[in-house]
C-alpha cells in the first residue's frame, strides 16, 4: 500500500504537514532530531525508592484492587518476615503510605474541579416544579490537560497520524477507508484550519467525545453515573479498541431524577463549560510535546461523538424517533432526503413557530446544541456512526429476534410457536465446539442480553430458525448478517462500500415480508433507518468500529464500576475521582519507566542483578526450579 497526502485547495501542501518546533512554536529545519523525552537518570525511580516499590504498588492498587485493611496485613507480614531475615529497612508502612506515594507522582497529573448549575429562571409561588430548586454538581478535569498527555505519551509515537491522508490499494489503486485520519472529514477540517496563513505547518488534533449513563448497583438504591470521556482521532483506531489509555473520563455529569428542557440544556451547558479551555486552540495554534520528543503546534477540533440513539437524540436537540442527521420526517424514516445541518436548523428556527419546527422537523426549538459555540462543529455531522446500540443490540436483538418471536406467535398460536422456540433453543445449544463460536447451554434465555451475547448469537442464529420461518426472513437475516460483517471490517474499500449498498438494498427488499405477514405495521424505526447513513459515515470518519459506543462501555469498568466497588459506597463519587486520578498516575509512572527501559525484567531479577546473583543462586533456586532458565540467562548477560 501507499499513501497520497491530500491537496489542500488554492494552497501548497507545505502548508499544512504538521512540522515539528520548539517549545517556543518556532518551526525546526528538515531532520531536526527531537530532544531527549526525559533527564531523568535510569535509576530515577521517584517519587518510588525502587522497582519494587512501584510494582508493588502497581500490583496492589491496579492489578489486584487490594482493600485498604488487606494493604495494611500484607505489609505487617512483609515487614516481619524482613525483620526476621535480619533487615531494618521495610517498604510501604501502611496503606496510607502507598496511597500517598502513588498521589505523589507528578505524571499524569490532572486535577479534578467542579461547579454547579440550578434553574434561574421566574418560579411560580405555586404549583412550583420540584427541579425548580435542585442544584446540580458537575465534576471534570481539564481536557486540555488529558488531550496532551495523550499526545505526549511514547507508546503512541508510531501508531498516531499526525496530518489526513488519502490511503489506496496498491493493486488496484482502489481508496480505502480505516483510521479516523484517513476520511474526507479530516480533509475538510485541514483545508479550512489551513486558510488561515497563521496556522500554517500546525498539527489538526481532532478531540473525540462520548457520554453514556451507565448503573453500578441495582439493589442498593439510586447509583447511576453519566461519565464524559475523551479521545483523540490522530490515534489509530486499534490502540483507542485496545483500551491503551487512548480513552480517558473527563467528567461526570449530573443525573436529573426526570428529563425536561431544562435538563435537557442543562446536558449542552455542562459539556459546554468543560470544554471551554480547547476553544482558543481552535483558532489560535498551541505548542504541545508528542510521544517521539518533537513539539507541535496543534489546532484542536471537535470529531465525532460517540452515542447511542438516546444520546444522540440529547446531543442534537431533536424529537425522540426523528433522525438525528436526516431530515426525513419520524412516520417515513425508509425513505432518503437531504442531510440536517447546523445553518439549516438556524434559518428554520428564525421562519418557523415552536409547533411547526417539533411536529414537521422533529426540531426542539428552546435548547441549542454546545457544539453552536465552538468554530468548524455541526452536531449533525458529529454524530458518529454505533455499531454496538444501533447494529447489534437494536436492529438484530429488538427489532429481528422480536420480529421471528412474534411472528411465530401469530401464525402458530402460544402453545405452538412455544414448542418451536424449544427446538430452536435446542438447535442453538447443539452447536458443536469450535474456535471463534460461543456455545449456549440455555439457548437465547438470557437475563440481561449484552453486546457480546449478541454478537455470539448472531453467527448461530440463521441456521436456527431455517424451516420455521418464511424463505424471505432468512434471506433478510442473511443480508442484515452481510451488512453488519461488512461495517465491522477494520478495513473498508470502495468495493466494500459497493457491498453495503447492496447488502442493505437486499435487507430492505427481504425484511417486507415482516409487513405482509402482519407481524408489524411500518419500517420507521431511527435504529434501521441509520443503516442508509453507514457509507456516507465511513467516508467522513473511516472504520466504525473505531468510535463504536462499545469502547465507552469497556471503558465503564475501569473508570466508573471498579473504583465504586473499591470505595465505601457512602459519598463515592468522590472516592471514585480520586481512583482515577491514581490510576492514571501508576499509568504515566509505568510508561515512562519502560521508556527509560527501566522496566526490561521483573523486580526479582533487577534485585538479584544488584546483589550479585552467583551467591545468591543455590539457594533461591532450591526452591524456584521452574526461574532457574530466567535467572540463568540473566547471570550469563551480567
Amino acid at each position: 500500500m501507499f499513501f497520497i497526502p491530500l491537496n489542500f485547495s488554492n494552497i501548497s501542501f507545505t502548508t499544512y504537514e504538521a512540522r515539528p518546533c520548539d517549545s517556543e512554536g518556532e518551526f525546526l529545519p528538515p531532520g531536526t532530531p527531537p530532544p531527549p523525552l526525559t533527564d531523568k537518570t535510569p535509576d530515577d525511580w521517584t517519587p518510588y525508592r525502587s522497582q519494587v516499590e512501584f510494582e508493588l504498588a502497581d500490583y496492589l492498587f491496579t492489578k489486584n484492587q487490594t482493600p485498604a485493611h488487606s494493604i495494611d496485613q500484607l505489609l505487617d507480614i512483609w515487614a516481619a518476615s524482613l525483620m526476621q531475615a535480619g533487615s531494618r529497612s521495610s517498604l510501604f508502612s501502611d496503606h496510607r503510605h502507598v496511597y500517598k506515594t502513588i498521589n505523589d507522582t507528578p505524571l499524569g497529573d490532572v486535577k479534578w474541579q467542579s461547579f454547579t448549575v440550578k434553574y434561574t429562571g421566574e418560579i411560580p409561588e405555586e404549583g412550583a416544579a420540584p427541579w425548580m430548586g435542585d442544584t446540580h454538581e458537575v465534576w471534570f478535569r481539564d481536557p486540555c490537560e488529558v488531550v496532551r498527555n495523550m499526545l505526549s505519551n511514547p507508546d503512541f509515537a508510531v501508531e498516531i497520524d499526525l496530518r489526513p491522508y488519502r490511503e489506496f490499494v496498491t493493486e488496484n489503486n482502489e481508496r480505502q477507508w480505516q483510521d479516523f485520519m484517513s476520511g474526507d472529514w479530516a480533509y475538510k477540517q485541514a483545508d479550512m484550519i489551513s486558510e488561515d496563513p497563521d496556522t500554517h505547518g500546525s498539527t489538526f488534533v481532532p478531540v473525540i467525545l462520548g457520554s453514556d449513563k451507565t448503573t453500578v448497583s441495582v439493589a442498593t438504591g439510586q447509583n447511576n453515573y453519566y461519565p464524559l470521556y475523551a479521545s483523540i482521532g490522530n490515534v489509530q483506531n486499534n490502540v483507542r479498541r485496545a483500551h491503551r489509555n487512548a480513552v480517558a473520563v473527563v467528567g461526570f455529569l449530573a443525573m436529573p431524577k426526570s428529563m425536561c428542557l431544562f435538563h435537557c440544556q442543562l446536558f449542552h451547558s455542562s459539556l459546554l463549560y468543560i470544554l471551554k479551555s480547547l476553544k482558543p486552540g481552535m483558532t489560535t495554534p498551541e505548542v504541545a510535546r508528542f510521544g517521539d520528543g518533537h513539539y507541535h503546534r496543534i489546532i484542536y477540533g471537535l470529531r465525532p461523538y460517540i452515542a447511542d440513539y438516546e444520546e444522540q437524540v440529547l446531543l442534537a436537540c431533536i424529537v425522540r424517533r426523528w433522525c438525528a442527521k436526516c431530515l426525513l420526517h419520524c412516520k417515513a424514516l425508509n425513505e432518503t432526503t437531504l442531510l440536517r445541518s447546523r445553518l439549516h436548523v438556524d434559518v428554520l428556527i428564525e421562519e418557523c413557530n415552536f409547533d411547526t419546527l417539533w411536529a414537521e422537523y422533529g426540531i426542539v426549538a428552546v435548547l441549542v446544541p454546545f457544539t453552536n459555540d465552538f468554530p468548524r462543529a455541526d452536531i449533525h455531522e458529529l454524530l458518529a456512526p454505533d455499531l454496538l446500540h444501533q447494529i447489534i443490540k437494536g436492529s438484530f436483538k429488538d427489532h429481528l429476534v422480536e420480529w421471528v418471536e412474534r411472528y411465530l406467535f401469530q401464525e402458530h398460536g402460544k402453545t405452538q410457536a412455544n414448542i418451536i422456540l424449544d427446538d430452536i433453543d435446542r438447535r442453538i445449544t447443539a452447536v458443536p465446539p469450535f474456535p471463534g463460536l460461543r456455545r449456549f447451554p440455555q439457548g437465547r434465555h438470557f437475563k440481561q442480553w449484552t453486546g457480546d451475547d449478541s454478537k455470539a448469537l448472531m453467527k448461530v442464529y440463521l441456521p436456527a430458525i431455517e424451516g420455521y420461518v418464511p424463505e424471505d426472513v432468512v434471506r433478510a437475516f442473511s443480508a442484515f448478517l452481510e451488512f453488519c460483517y461488512l461495517v465491522c471490517r477494520n478495513v473498508l474499500t470502495e468495493k466494500s462500500l459497493k457491498e453495503i449498498q447492496a447488502a442493505l438494498a437486499h435487507f430492505h427488499q427481504y425484511r417486507e415480508i415482516f409487513k405482509t405477514t402482519g407481524t408489524i405495521t411500518m419500517f420507521s424505526l431511527p435504529q434501521q433507518h441509520l443503516m442508509t447513513h453507514y457509507v456516507h459515515c465511513i467516508r467522513l470518519f473511516g472504520a466504525p468500529n473505531g468510535l463504536c459506543s462499545s469502547i465507552t462501555e469497556s471503558k465503564h469498568i475501569k473508570a466508573v464500576k471498579e473504583p465504586w466497588r473499591w470505595s465505601s459506597r457512602y459519598n463515592a463519587l468522590g472516592q471514585m475521582l480520586l481512583t482515577n486520578q491514581r490510576l492514571d498516575k501508576l499509568v504515566a509512572s509505568q510508561v515512562d519507566f519502560r521508556t527509560r527501559g527501566m522496566l526490561s525484567g521483573t523486580c526479582l531479577t533487577s534485585v538479584l542483578a544488584a546483589l550479585g546473583t552467583c551467591s545468591f543462586l543455590p539457594f533461591f533456586l532450591l526452591f524456584n526450579h521452574d526461574f532457574a532458565r530466567t535467572v540463568s540467562r540473566c547471570t550469563c548477560a551480567g
